[in-house]
Formats: C-alpha cells, structure tokens, sequence
C-alpha cells in the first residue's frame, strides 16, 4: 500500500480532544488511509453509505448516540455528508461522549463544510486528501520506476485505483467520471442542467492552463454568467477544478482580476475529453505538463506549507510567469516546459519588482520542485 503524506500528522493528532476530519474526493483513499491509522484498534466503523446506518444516525438523540458507540474509543463516521444535521451530531459525540477519538470522512467539500462550520468550531482537526502525490508514489516504487511511469501519470493520472490496476485504466477512469463527476456531483450541487455541466466539463478540459472568460462560457452554454460560476464553485468544491488567480501587487500595468483553470488530475481531465492517445503523437503535452506540476505542487503546500499561496502573472503587454508561489512573504517564480531544451526568456519587470527570480521547470529536472 502507498504511504500517505497524510498519515503522521492525523497520527498525531489522536487523542488531543478533537474530531479528524478527512475530506477529498471519492476513491482517492480516504478510507484507507483512516483504516490504515486504526489498524490493530478496536474501531466503531459507520459507513453513511448504508442507508440503514445513515437513518440510525440522523434520528439519534443523545442517549441513543451513547448507546450506538458503547465502550468503543474509535469511531470512524465514513462518507458523513450524507446524513442530515450530521454537525450537530458530531458537536454530541465530542462534547458528550467520552473518552474517544471520533474521525469523519466526506466526498463533499460544499456539503460536509457548510454542516461542520459552525458546530464543530474548535472541535476539529480538518484535512484534504487528494490522489496520489508525486512524492506519495516515488516514495512506493522508487525513483528509477517512478520515472518510466512518468508519462503513464501524465496521461491516466494518479488516482489509486488507476496506478494500481495497470492495463484498465480507462475503464476505471471512466467508471469514476460518471459515477462521482456525473452522479454525485449532480445530487450534492443541486445542479438541475446536467447536460450543461457536461458541455461545461469539456469546455474547461480543452483550457487548462489557459485564463477563461465567465462571459464566453456563459455564451457557448447558453447560459447566464452567475450560473457559470455557480457551476464552477460546486466544480471546485467536489475537487474536480481549481481557479488559479493571478498575481498582482506594484505593477499598473498586471491585469488583476484573471483566472487559469487547472484539474485535480490528469486522467480525469483526458477522460473527459476522450483523449488518452501517447504522449509523442499529442499537441497538448505542454498543458498536461504544466497541468500536472501545478497540481502536484498543490498537492505538496496542502500537506506541507499550507500557507504557501499559488497564482499566475501576466502583464496587459502579455509578459507572462506559469507559475508564482508566495511563501512568508518570499516570491518565486517558474516557467513550465515539456521540452528540456525549451529556453525562457527573462522578465525583467517581474525578478525587479518583486526580488524573485525565474526558474525553469522541464521534463529533466522538475523533482526538487515536488519535494519538501
């Protein structure tokens, strides 16, 4: 099994006072991970998914909680966004029952959050998992086969099922698209158009890297701007997409406002596009790439540097940074190629204003990078 970057630091946590909470979403090992911490421990599991157990749960008083965990000192509450008022439920469980460790999971950023915000303030350890790292799986298979699967993670990803079952990718690629892009993501976004979402989906896969316009997708959907980003936020809440902002400080002539879409994986993007043809016949390996950094990187600050900020810069004059990353106050800057020998040109604007440099990032020497 691969070891989670996760793992020691829920590890400490236990037994301080407060709920751990993992959020990410569906099949990126959520369940797994928590199973993994617990094993050899006598564990209460609760899966929400069991209608039986979801009902159990939600019509629970306090005495009937009490009676439900018994005597046990892990409780392991899985896929909790499904049960009604599950925040209050939990506040019961850590402010009346104890001693015990209580962990939550949820494939529901905008569902599980919106219930936990204010019952459990204070009473929560919160956590995203994501699909597998770069570093997660180096750390596994070692460098020298982390590097041959290198172009296989470009274009299937890095979802656990997918580099654990080699030769079905697309078949489980496909299974995780329209059961937890088109299924859940409908249900728990109270989206009412799903064809929308769908043309919406492929619009956004064909721009990654790319800024967008919320009025030029409004106007390929035919429909209005608000539902757009509506649609987008339940996009980015369920870790399908995330908005990269651009970065904007001294400079008049910065455009300030602009967003980059990016996936949360590769494989989820070409999925939806239906393109998993090999990397040497592509026109889109430059924004695989830069795809596929981006997100990994992502994937480090969250576990590691939380509070590192990610963005890209641009000028009105189009000079142009992939990436800029602002960590206690340092700025730093990094130009995305595919191609080892590509050459970036410096901004000089940009190392002046903001006493950063421009590094290059490629295919030959992008590890240090994903490290932390």
């Amino acid at each position: 099994m691969i070891k989670r970057a996760l793992e020691e630091r829920i590890r400490s946590k236990i037994g301080r006072g407060k709920a751990i909470v993992l959020i990410g979403p569906r099949q990126v090992g959520k369940t797994t991970l928590i199973n993994q911490i617990l094993n050899g421990e006598d564990f209460l599991f609760l899966d929400c998914d069991d209608p039986t157990v979801r009902n159990i749960i939600s019509t629970a008083g306090t005495e009937e909680l009490k009676s439900l965990i018994g005597s046990h000192k892990f409780i392991f509450i899985d896929e909790a966004q499904r049960v009604q008022e599950i925040g209050l439920k939990l506040k019961i469980i850590i402010d009346q029952i104890k001693p015990h460790q209580l962990f939550v999971s949820g494939s529901s950023a905008f569902e599980l959050n919106n219930e936990l915000h204010e019952p459990l303030t204070g009473r929560k350890w919160e956590y995203e998992l994501f699909p597998i790292s770069w570093s997660e799986l180096e750390g596994h298979v070692g460098y020298l086969k982390s590097e041959q699967q290198l172009p296989l993670r470009l274009i299937y990803g890095m979802y656990p099922d997918v580099i654990n079952n080699p030769g079905e990718e697309v078949e489980i690629l496909k299974e995780l698209v329209n059961s937890y892009l088109y299924r859940d993501l409908l249900a728990f976004g109270g989206i009412k158009k799903p064809e929308v979402l769908e043309r919406l989906l492929r619009a956004l896969a064909f721009q990654i890297g790319n800024e967008f316009s919320y009025n030029e997708l409004s106007n390929l959907l035919g429909i209005d701007k608000n539902t757009v980003n509506s649609y987008m936020d339940v996009l980015e809440k369920g870790f399908v997409i995330y908005r990269l902002p651009s970065f904007s400080k001294n400079l008049r002539n910065e455009i300030k406002m602009n967003r980059k879409v990016y996936f949360y994986d590769n494989g989820i993007r070409n999925m939806i596009i239906g393109d998993f043809k090999n990397p040497d016949i592509r026109n889109d390996m430059g924004a695989l790439w830069e795809n596929f950094l981006i997100t990994e990187r992502i994937k480090l600050n969250r576990y590691f540097q939380p509070t590192a900020h990610s963005y890209f810069w641009r000028t009105k004059q189009k000079q142009e940074v992939d990436y800029v990353e602002e960590l206690n106050g340092d700025v730093s800057g990094y130009e995305i190629k595919w191609n080892p020998k590509a050459k970036i040109s410096p901004i000089q604007k940009f190392t002046e204003t903001y006493n950063s440099s421009i590094s290059r990032l490629s295919r030959d020497n992008f590890r240090p990078f994903l490290e932390v």
